[in-house]
């Protein structure tokens, strides 16, 4: 988008009152999150619930000078107007202008479920075949739509847009806009049914965005759908997908089994691994497949494309509970489809016992007997210990469910039971419809009520290790560095997530942390980066792996091997030293190191060194020397063992700044945190923490009076200053109070005043707007972000997270 005043006006045939000659890139809706005000216009958005024009006076305050609105406000000076007859008419008019005049080829994505995921997977694919723009998020609606296509520019070739409807007739209105020349309709399901008289109607206003579309392709498994698009658009070239082989596109072998899918797109076979297999997940891929051989993307490289898919997965809580429970709060949304996404995930956790907090399906147009037999069916393939049903109508089906089933009215008749409160060791999926407001059971049942939390995003771990993957060979191993508590995140969340998502390695420092892990079901190879002398015994019973770094700990392990009566060769690791000066055999060392593995039971499952300044570019050249030393070393202690273990050297720095060097494996640590000392990568990854409080108290600080132990801050003036409840004992060092280090609060930096207490802290608000008791405060994520509050501390990101402290209670994340 690049219009002045005068050409937006021209467009949309609204009124100027001001400057007509200044340009605008970018319209902004929202004045809480204006990102930049440079040719940004703000647009007051007026809708039956709410009217924009009363957040007009923040968009000025923030800077910005030209304001598209339905009325003018002459008390504010030097502003440009652009004055409008409807504001959302006037949004979807500028964007179908622009959309008709880009001349780029577009992908429109409708359906009930599945639009977002398959755009993102579609962006991941074709972003480097094509200059591509795509809806941000979930961007779909009325408004989302028109603000996505004013995204495009003149070097964009392909767009991919969603487009959501939620009532009868929207659609008509959305085709009018947006008219994409390739259409996918993904799967129909129960999202926005109830509005609709029936699921005919919902299929026919769906299909209405595919009314000037050259290709259509839709799921062929469903019938109506079939019969529908068959019969309105046979003059088109239509491409049916699905599990069914009456499609176009289909699997034709039995997905079950532990072996690759095997696609069949109009006789021709696709063959590529899966490791999650669902049906939804798999449907989508064939969607994916579908558009890009219509795209002419030839099939070796699709292979590589689905290989290196990056996961969208479901938003939801995991929070470690009382009594020894993890409880997955998923009250976000509540239909069939949701439901079974949820009972899928609870596959990934090693929990034997496990119950289910269930209520009212409602906004769904279904049939009350039969969609509560299906509920039933599916709940009870999951084989849960109790099920506590929340609600008048589900529990008149209580009978259906073959668990030990519990019936109530609401959330609180639940709670006053007890019941809850009486499980021990198992997973609880709290799964609710937003009305009965299930979170206050989470609220119960998790172990930590701190209000401060730790909140880790899974799905932005999986981002970061995926952007990582994608500058390596597809054949490349992966080990994730779990030590520390993985960094203070949670060792066993963290590793059983990625156990999932099928990592190669994981990596502890000490036995302990890999015993643990070994525990609680992480069955993934895991080294031991520090095996002490006392720990050999309980490394074998574990079946972990330890570094092997001196002849002195080779022998002391071989002995504890030779013990244990392990009858098979043992796998260890072999440290190289080649210039760090820690761990590791020297050069010198390595003609009596191979004499020496000879004649035991020992298998080297591994070679590897640790690079000192792969994050240091002016430290280039000794990298490039540590380099040459352990290809010299691994490659004459391979000779010389007769086999080839796998070789690593690269950690996180190393994988962005030297992937020439990947070898079989990299290790991969911050870098899977979301951080890196490059700005460029920086930029690619997905923050992945987000340590947050609240405002317990707002007071107002005379001038002259003190804030806090020893008195070190004064106020100068009347000052507003909040205190909220996070102290050195969670893990903030002292040194950052007094005006040193800052917090977040409603997107305003605000200093932490007078000393650090060992619970409390303070900080100056009267430059944050809005604010209130109860706000949530930012100790860091984005703002101020992890690298800036190390900066604050004068350490690294590394000493921040691990100086946690474990009474702040850790939330995982997935969106």
């Amino acid at each position: 988008m690049n219009y002045t005043v005068q050409q937006i006006a021209e467009i949309t045939h609204s009124q100027i009152i001001g400057d007509k000659n200044v340009l605008i890139k970018n319209i902004a809706y929202d004045s809480r999150i204006i990102y930049s005000i440079k040719n940004t216009a703000f647009i007051a958005i007026n809708t039956h619930k709410n009217s924009g024009e009363k957040f007009i006076e923040a968009a000025i305050d923030r800077g910005i000078n030209v304001i598209i609105s339905e009325h003018q406000y002459p008390q504010f000076e030097n502003i440009t107007w652009i004055i409008v007859e409807n504001s959302i008419a006037f949004l979807q008019k500028l964007a179908k202008y622009h959309f008709e005049n880009s001349h780029l080829q577009s992908i429109g994505i409708t359906g009930s479920n599945g639009k977002t995921i398959l755009k993102e997977w579609l962006y991941q694919c074709l972003w480097n075949e094509f200059p591509t723009v795509k809806s941000p998020k979930s961007f779909n609606s009325q408004i989302g739509l028109p603000l996505s296509l004013l995204q495009i520019n003149n070097s964009h070739q392909l767009g991919i847009f969603e487009v959501g409807i939620s009532h009868p007739k929207e659609m008509e209105k959305l085709e009018h806009i947006f008219h994409p020349e390739i259409g996918l309709l993904t799967h129909i399901g129960t999202a926005h049914a109830a509005n609709f008289s029936s699921e005919e109607e919902l299929i026919d206003e769906k299909i209405k965005l595919f009314k000037d579309s050259k290709v259509i392709i839709y799921n062929g498994d469903h019938p109506i759908v079939d019969q529908k698009i068959k019969k309105l658009y046979a003059g088109r070239k239509l491409i049916s997908y699905g599990l069914q082989k009456e499609n176009n596109v289909f699997i034709k072998n039995n997905i079950s089994k532990d072996e690759n899918i095997i696609v069949e797109y109009f006789g021709e076979e696709i063959s590529f691994p899966a490791h999650q297999r669902d049906e939804a997940t798999l449907t989508n891929a064939l969607a994916l497949i579908t558009i890009l051989k219509v795209l002419n993307i030839e099939n070796k490289k699709i292979v590589e494309k689905i290989n290196l898919l990056k996961a969208v997965e479901m938003r939801l809580e995991s929070i470690e509970g009382i009594k020894g429970n993890i409880i997955i709060n998923d009250s976000f949304n509540l239909d069939l489809d949701s439901l079974k996404t949820a009972l899928q995930f609870l596959n990934e956790y090693n929990k034997s016992k496990k119950s289910l907090v269930l209520t009212d399906i409602v906004g769904v147009n279904a049939n009350s007997q039969e969609l509560y037999e299906e509920v039933s069916e599916l709940v009870n393939e999951q084989h849960f210990d109790s099920v506590f049903l929340i609600g008048d109508e589900i529990s008149k089906f209580s009978e259906l469910f073959k668990s030990e089933t519990y019936t109530f009215i609401d959330t609180r008749e639940l709670i006053e039971s007890k019941h809850l409160t009486e499980l021990e060791n198992q997973i609880i999926l709290l799964k609710g419809a937003r009305k009965f407001e299930i979170e206050k059971l989470k609220d119960i049942l998790e172990l930590r009520k701190h209000d401060t939390v730790l909140e880790v995003n899974l799905n932005a771990i999986l981002h970061n290790i995926n952007y990582h993957k994608s500058l390596l060979q597809p054949n490349t191993k992966m080990m994730a560095m779990v030590k520390a508590n993985a960094y203070g995140l949670g060792s066993y969340e963290i590793s059983e997530f990625l156990q999932h998502h099928h990592i190669d390695y994981l990596g502890v420092a000490y036995v302990d942390e890999g015993v643990e892990l070994r525990k609680k079901g992480i069955t993934t190879p895991i080294i031991v980066m520090n095996p002490e002398q006392h720990s050999y015994q309980t490394i074998i019973e574990y079946n972990l792996e330890p570094e092997i770094y001196s002849f002195r700990v080779l022998e002391l392990f071989y002995e504890a091997v030779q013990k244990s009566g392990y009858d098979k060769k043992y796998p260890i690791h072999i440290k190289l030293e080649t210039g760090m000066h820690r761990l590791g055999f020297k050069d010198f060392e390595l003609d009596q190191l191979s004499e020496t593995l000879s004649d035991k039971n020992l298998k080297v499952q591994s070679l590897f060194t640790h690079l000192s300044s792969s994050d240091m570019p002016e430290e280039k050249d000794f990298t490039l020397k540590q380099f040459e030393v352990f290809e010299k070393n691994s490659s004459d202690l391979i000779e010389k063992l007769g086999y080839t273990p796998i070789r690593h050297i690269l950690n996180s720095s190393g994988i962005t700044s030297y992937t020439d060097h990947q070898y079989d494996m990299v290790r991969i640590g911050i870098g899977m945190l979301g951080e890196s000392s490059n700005p460029e990568i920086q930029k690619q990854l997905q923050s992945v923490v987000s340590f947050k409080t609240v405002i317990s108290q707002i007071s107002m600080v005379e001038s002259g009076e003190s804030v806090g132990y020893s008195r070190r801050y004064k106020a100068d003036h009347l000052t507003k200053i909040a205190t909220v409840p996070v102290g050195y004992a969670d893990g903030i060092p002292r040194l950052i109070g007094n005006q040193i280090g800052h917090l977040g609060v409603n997107k305003t930096l605000a200093p932490i005043v007078g000393n650090i207490c060992m619970d409390m802290m303070m900080i100056n608000v009267e430059n944050v707007p809005n604010i209130k008791e109860g706000d949530t405060v930012t100790v860091f994520n984005s703002k101020p972000s992890l690298k800036e509050f190390a900066d604050y501390c004068k350490t690294i990101t590394y000493e921040v997270l691990t100086s946690i402290s474990p009474r702040v209670k850790r939330i995982y994340i997935k969106d």
